[in-house]
């Protein structure tokens, strides 16, 4: 994320939403955006303090919230929404590849529902620049809006438009990665093509360009009975999106379900022992703001500042006591990327992957094993990153003497994990106890980070 550049545009909406109200206006105005609105001076004077009072932290956030109000002007919009996909979140889709697709594609491929085709292309491409066409269109009679145009070469009785036409037209052939992909999801969905048959052809046509690209239209589940399709690489296990995550808590939870149909879950004891996050983990995996905002929300905190704090420590203080390695490790990927951890992913400790009611002395020889990962990092596309810290005990014995049982338990966890769609990352715990372990935690997420698309990290 471009944090200079979601901060221009976003203090630009902010201040266009509230020039030309009332003061009654802007005070309505800065409620709904949540910001402080019990401004002295003018208005003008009011709009200033409003925009200085924005902190760098709740920039996303307030993103988020404009462009889910829905009325940014498109041009807004897009360069906002731009700003917070920048260097992330979707693997890079080239222009020729771009061209490719387009060149395959017939008009009569794009859309069955045309209504839902044009709420498709408003919502991702710009097609009116503001409101100001409306006036014009009154006066004139004449709209040149590239809606306008649209509607005339591509729905019209003209007709006289290509894919490579209106990919050109919308800018497509030079917009962000992510929202060429939206568009790419877009036209293969059930509310564009409300017909299966007719979503799997053009799924098949589009994946052959994008098959050089290691990259294809994935079906990742159903909507009202029809496949839902969302561009993945080739190379990612095609699992299920994560439901619930239950992590920071070195003991094992007292949990049930307290509805078992819709896989709700309660915490019977100990509620400041565990955390379960419940909202949806989306294609860009879990970042640092998602993770606080959730924790904002839970705890009932009104300032990012605090919400930030008490995350960390709470986060900390779930860290085996025992395992100074496991807190260099977590320590080190914090500090090492501090400015840029509100839009990294999150690096969650002490996560359950398997949880069984019963004790494994109750259980016997069919306990789950290896029940709970030293730390779990889910990324964007749906790739799921464990990482391990290993002491003596995964690989001696309690004299200290080398013990191929315990090595080869461990490595068949590893298979099993790797089996199940996670990648597998190993410390020794001797090395994070060294003087050069700062570096070598910090090269390693870098080199992690960039392997999967996130971002170039300044370091």
């Amino acid at each position: 994320m471009d944090l200079q550049r979601l901060k221009t545009y976003v203090l630009g909406a902010v201040a266009y939403e509230l020039d030309g109200h009332t003061h009654r206006g802007i005070t309505e105005k800065l409620i709904e955006l949540q910001l402080p609105s019990d401004l002295p001076g003018s208005k003008k004077e009011r709009i200033q303090q409003a925009l200085e009072g924005i902190d760098d932290g709740a920039l996303p956030g307030l993103a988020k919230h404009l462009i889910a109000t829905g009325g940014l002007r498109p041009a807004d919009r897009n360069a906002i929404e731009d700003a917070l996909w920048t260097d992330a979140d979707y693997p890079a889709i080239r222009k020729r590849t771009r061209r490719e697709i387009a060149a395959a594609l017939n008009v009569t491929d794009l859309f069955i529902d045309a209504r839902k085709f044009d709420a498709l292309l408003s919502r991702l491409w710009v097609l009116r620049n503001d409101s100001t066409w409306t006036f014009l269109a009154d006066i004139t009679g004449e709209d040149d809006s590239l809606y306008a145009e649209i509607a005339y070469h591509i729905h019209g009785a003209s007709g006289c438009w290509s894919v490579l036409d209106l990919f050109d037209k919308l800018g497509a052939f030079e917009a962000s990665d992510r929202r060429f992909a939206l568009f790419l999801e877009g036209l293969a969905s059930p509310d564009i093509r409300p017909d299966e048959e007719s979503q799997r052809r053009f799924v098949g046509i589009v994946n052959g360009p994008l098959k050089a690209l290691g990259l294809e239209l994935h079906e990742v589940g159903l909507d009202g009975g029809y496949p839902v399709f969302e561009l993945l690489s080739k190379h990612v296990s095609p699992r299920g999106r994560p439901k619930q995550l239950i992590f920071a808590s070195s003991v094992k939870p007292d949990l049930r379900f307290s509805d078992a149909i819709d896989n709700d879950i309660e915490i019977v004891t100990g509620k400041d022992e565990v955390l379960v996050y419940d909202r949806a983990i989306g294609v860009n995996g879990l970042r640092w703001w998602d993770l606080q905002a959730w924790w904002k929300d839970r705890q009932s905190l009104e300032l990012e500042s605090d919400a930030k704090n008490s995350l960390y420590k709470r986060l900390v203080s779930s860290l085996p006591t025992n395992s100074p390695p496991q807190r260099a490790l977590f320590d080190g990927f914090y500090r090492t990327f501090s400015s840029e951890i509100p839009q990294l992913p999150a690096l969650l400790p002490e996560v359950w992957l398997h949880w069984d009611p019963k004790t494994i002395r109750l259980r016997g020889r069919d306990a789950l094993l290896n029940s709970r990962m030293d730390f779990l990092i889910l990324l964007p596309g749906n790739v799921r990153v464990v990482i391990e810290v290993d002491g003596q005990q995964h690989y001696a014995e309690d004299n200290g003497r080398a013990s191929p049982r315990l090595y080869a338990k461990m490595v068949a966890a590893d298979r099993d994990l790797r089996l199940a769609g996670y990648e597998v990352y190993r410390f020794g715990a001797h090395q994070l106890c060294q003087s050069d372990a700062m570096q070598i935690i910090g090269d390693f997420f870098a080199s992690l980070f960039r392997m999967h698309g996130v971002r170039e990290l300044r370091r």
